[in-house]
């Protein structure tokens, strides 16, 4: 009966899977964050000129990043880093396009444009550190009407991602082999949600991309050539390519990233404590933001980029329903061991866009569905929540339906507002500020904070 009780007050998201049920969700983890954490040093690693070998070795060392970020996070360090939620983590595509700005300026010196590169990667993680405390106090104005609209951008924003990887990661039209698997894949991840049970269903993402990659060969569509040429065993040695220079417009250029990736990271914790039911307080999340810093900052030392949330695992926990830390722990664990095995980093890089692109429907569907659920519980009648909703999600797709939108702005405009999810959060927290908390001086601060907690308008009479 004791044992009974005390299993009752273990919040879900603390509660311990042994490993021998928990690795396979953590290698579903692995598996479907597996694109993302490959196509980010695939495509630096390509702009920059680097060979086949130091690209793989690029991948190698965003997994053993991803890895040491995924503990932080879901273990902590004391009371100063990590949210302590089934958080995964990795190289953040939001970078990207500043990376490359970044290669471009050293015109064709690969050396010289990683070594800068990774020395504003490293100011980045401190920058993310020290404002860490002040992103933190922000959370006050996040009631459910901002959260729930965050979530809900989220999961617009990420949409996209799945559907171009049905057209290897480009918008350009799709083949009817490139949509007849990834569909395919769609129809095998939902008959094995119908169909499996137990412990297998939570897993039924992983099965559909094994089964999937398998219809891939048999279709010729899946090429793992490069996989024979990688290595059985390296180690990410730090500062391989030199030692990190800190050219400033790059190092500003990081900063100002590194603002659009802490709010994308904000919302993604909002999510995994809306999702694992875990409440949602100011030292959460700047120990997340902390952690997410200490990640970034080590990132440049090891020879890869910013490390942030996956919103991709962030479905798959929605999808499964396991809530538990500890997958996220076995997670980081799996990632920091296959980063030793670059033959694994080749086999990842290696998966069918289209096949990731057929599962992808689901689990980013699911961070959509996150924020609608959180919405639910707003007062709509007789408030301006609506209004809040409405015009954060218009405003979040211009990037989304006009990716060369912001193209005659400044570039510091561009780095900010290109971002959907950036765009709308912001939104969402000014236009709460506007109607729900401006020109209330007369409502004494209990009715004001209960007001903002619920996301509700609080009405003068």
């Amino acid at each position: 009966m004791g044992e009974q009780k005390e299993k009752q007050l273990i919040a879900p998201v603390d509660e311990k899977i042994p490993f021998s049920r928990a690795w396979i969700f953590s290698l579903q983890h692995v598996m479907a964050m597996c694109a993302g954490a490959v196509a980010v040093p695939l495509m630096v690693g390509e702009a920059a000129g680097l060979n086949n070998l130091e690209i793989v070795f690029l991948i190698s060392a965003g997994l053993f990043m991803a890895g040491i970020g995924t503990l932080i996070q879901t273990m902590g360090i004391k009371k100063f880093a990590g949210a302590k939620i089934p958080i995964i983590e990795g190289t953040s595509f939001a970078a990207v396009s500043g990376i490359l700005s970044i290669i471009a300026s050293c015109q064709g010196n690969k050396h010289l444009a990683m070594t800068n590169v990774f020395g504003a990667v490293i100011i980045s993680g401190l920058f993310c550190i020290v404002i860490a405390p002040i992103f933190g106090k922000l959370i006050r104005f996040f009631p459910k009407v901002v959260t729930g609209t965050v979530v809900l951008v989220i999961g617009i924003s990420i949409l996209p991602v799945g559907i171009k990887w049905i057209t290897e990661g480009i918008a350009q039209p799709a083949t009817s082999k490139q949509l007849a698997l990834s569909l395919a894949v769609l129809v095998i991840t939902l008959l094995l949600f119908k169909y499996v049970k137990g412990i297998w269903n939570s897993a039924s993402i992983l099965f559909a991309i094994i089964i999937g990659t398998i219809l891939a060969m048999m279709c010729g569509m899946a090429d793992f050539s490069r996989v024979s040429e990688a290595s059985w065993f390296s180690v990410n040695v730090p500062l391989k390519f030199g030692m990190p220079t800190f050219e400033p417009s790059a190092v500003i250029s990081m900063i100002l990233i590194m603002l659009v990736l802490m709010t994308e990271s904000v919302g993604n914790m909002i999510a995994i404590h809306e999702i694992t039911e875990k409440e949602v307080t100011e030292s959460n999340i700047r120990r997340g933001l902390t952690a997410d810093g200490i990640s970034t900052l080590f990132a440049g030392v090891f020879n890869t980029f910013p490390i942030t949330p996956f919103a991709q695992n962030t479905g798959i926990v929605g999808l499964t329903g396991i809530k538990s830390r500890f997958v996220g722990v076995y997670a980081g664990i799996i990632l920091l061991v296959l980063s030793f095995v670059p033959k694994f980093a080749a086999i990842m890089g290696a998966i069918p866009k289209q096949v990731l692109g057929g599962v992808g429907f689901a689990m980013f569907g699911m961070v959509l569905v996150g924020g609608i659920r959180t919405l639910t519980k707003v007062e709509f009648n007789g408030t301006k929540n609506g209004v809040i909703v409405a015009v954060s999600v218009g405003l979040a797709m211009i990037p989304l339906a006009n990716p060369s939108f912001y193209n005659n702005f400044p570039s510091w405009v561009q780095t900010i507002f290109h971002s959907g999810i950036t765009t709308g959060s912001i939104s969402a927290i000014l236009l709460n500020i506007l109607f729900n908390v401006l020109g209330n001086k007369k409502v004494d601060d209990e009715k004001i904070i209960k007001g903002i907690e619920e996301g509700e308008s609080i009405v003068i009479k």
